[in-house]
């Protein structure tokens, strides 16, 4: 049999064991800190000099003294010690300092955003799910569109077939020449997204639009006003929900 629990590593009372109440205090504390864990810093690799009964830090690299290591695993103090907590996938902490939640997923500690990949590369984000495996997904598809020449050009990304469109937006990175301005919409409908857009590096468009469901792969399209494009950067947001049916029973 192990000696501790297989997550928390809580260690057991063994039978037949003498001072049963050392092993159960320590169980106890280690819960205590685990339990709506609170650090007061993230970015420390020393042990402070002088510390408070139940403080808390997530340990940073390179770690020395007690805490040698302990890279990215919480450092508990408690009857005059410093205790290890070891990070697991999952685990989730109150940064005191910068007053973020923290959670610690793919080796490494990262806010909630982060975590949710709302903030990295993750096109889709599921945000529901049912017990028969529907789901309900915000996405966002980017592309940045160089060397803008013609009349038109069109993305490579589309908004998806049965998706609800919320908007498109854009942003010039660098200065479009040729055209005076230019629109962003679709086939049919050039300026769905925003009309006579600014050519300017810098310039942007929230090109909101009420929530449409679209039936076929839509690609986004920017139209040249006044002459054609004969260069500039822009790049391209395509806002969605996607809807995910439920699995067979």
């Amino acid at each position: 049999m192990s000696e501790t629990t297989p997550r928390l590593a809580l260690p057991f009372i063994m039978a037949a064991q003498a001072q049963k109440h050392v092993t159960h205090n320590e169980a106890l504390r280690l819960l205590d800190s685990l339990i709506q864990m609170r650090v007061l810093n993230a970015t420390t690799t020393d042990p402070p000099s002088t510390s408070d009964e139940g403080d808390a830090y997530i340990v940073n690299a390179p770690a020395t003294i007690e805490w040698a290591g302990w890279e990215k695993d919480v450092a508990f103090y408690a009857d005059g010690s410093w205790f290890r907590l070891p990070a697991i996938d999952g685990m989730r902490i109150w940064d005191a300092e910068v007053s973020t939640l923290l959670i610690y997923t793919a080796g490494s500690w990262q806010t909630l955003p982060e975590a949710l990949n709302v903030l990295k590369s993750a096109p889709l984000v599921q945000v529901a799910k049912g017990p028969l495996g529907a789901t309900t997904g915000l996405g966002v598809l980017e592309e940045t569109l160089s060397d803008l020449s013609g009349s038109s050009v069109t993305t490579t990304i589309a908004i998806p077939d049965r998706s609800i469109c919320f908007g498109v937006s854009t942003s010039t990175i660098t200065a479009i020449t040729g055209a005076f301005s230019y629109d962003c919409g679709i086939d049919g409908e050039p300026s769905k997204f925003g009309g006579s857009l600014g050519i300017t590096a810098g310039s942007t468009n929230k090109g909101i639009i009420g929530p449409q469901g679209f039936y076929a792969e839509t690609p986004i399209r920017l139209t040249a006003n006044g002459s054609d494009f004969t260069g500039g950067t822009v790049s391209v947001a395509i806002h969605y929900l996607s809807v995910g049916v439920p699995d067979a029973p």
